[in-house]
């Protein structure tokens, strides 16, 4: 049920959000990473198709230049189109107000980048990413990209700042730790209930750390965010403020 549900969200917020770009000359969009995002850009071809659209798509990871380049779509940079209209992406927990915890994929600096280049960040879940407070159901930790040379005193400070656990995330396929698409680490770093509830505190306490590239935490970026809650019905909700 979990792909359906990815797939209703994916769907709806593709067609609500592109609608109104529809007689647009050009829309910039963002194309974000993650699975949630694969049916997203099969109704974008779609609809491109459908409604003769003219959609330059920047990507956010290898993994999203991929999927543009696969499916025939116009591929551009940042360098190339600094202001995008939109951009849809996954997210790996929301809390009541679309603050999020992004980078389970490990794509967080670019995702994070391209989302600030945009005018409207739109998020596309199952509904089980949901959740009151961050760190609900997603207890991995919040992924936190580093310089290399910097990890060990990154896992301290991290500890210090009241992490009860700093991992070095290791890769699946070889031995080692994970390399992000920047060259540098992640550490995925677990905080108590607390903290969580303040994540625009806790963002501006781990972004200090020297080394620190970027943080996982997405603080009232989001706009609005379509949870899928089955194949046919989707839950939308808008940031409070």
């Amino acid at each position: 049920m979990t792909e359906e549900q990815k797939k209703a969200a994916a769907f709806a917020a593709v067609e609500a959000y592109l609608e109104p770009l529809a007689k647009t000359p050009q829309i910039v969009l963002g194309i974000g990473s993650g699975s949630t995002i694969v049916p997203a850009v099969t109704r974008l071809v779609e609809l491109i198709k459908e409604w003769n659209l003219n959609v330059v798509c920047i990507p956010t990871s290898f993994q999203a230049k991929q999927l543009i380049t696969e499916n025939n779509l116009v591929l551009g940079t940042l360098e190339q189109y600094p202001k995008l209209d939109l951009a849809i992406d996954g997210a790996d927990e929301c809390d009541s107000n679309l603050n999020c915890i992004k980078g389970g994929g490990g794509c967080l600096t670019q995702e994070k980048i391209v989302a600030y280049s945009a005018k409207t960040l739109v998020i596309v879940a199952d509904c089980s990413k949901d959740q009151t407070i961050l760190g609900t159901k997603w207890t991995k930790g919040v992924p936190i990209e580093v310089i290399p040379m910097a990890y060990k005193m990154v896992q301290n400070k991290l500890l210090e700042l009241g992490s009860t656990a700093a991992n070095l995330r290791q890769a699946k396929a070889k031995a080692g730790p994970c390399v992000t698409d920047n060259g540098c680490f992640i550490i995925d770093a677990v905080f108590p209930v607390d903290a969580m509830k303040e994540p625009e505190k806790l963002e501006n306490s781990i972004i200090g750390i020297p080394g620190v590239v970027c943080t996982g935490l997405f603080v009232g970026m989001a706009a609005e965010a379509f949870f899928g809650k089955s194949s046919t019905e989707v839950v939308r909700r808008k940031r409070n403020n």
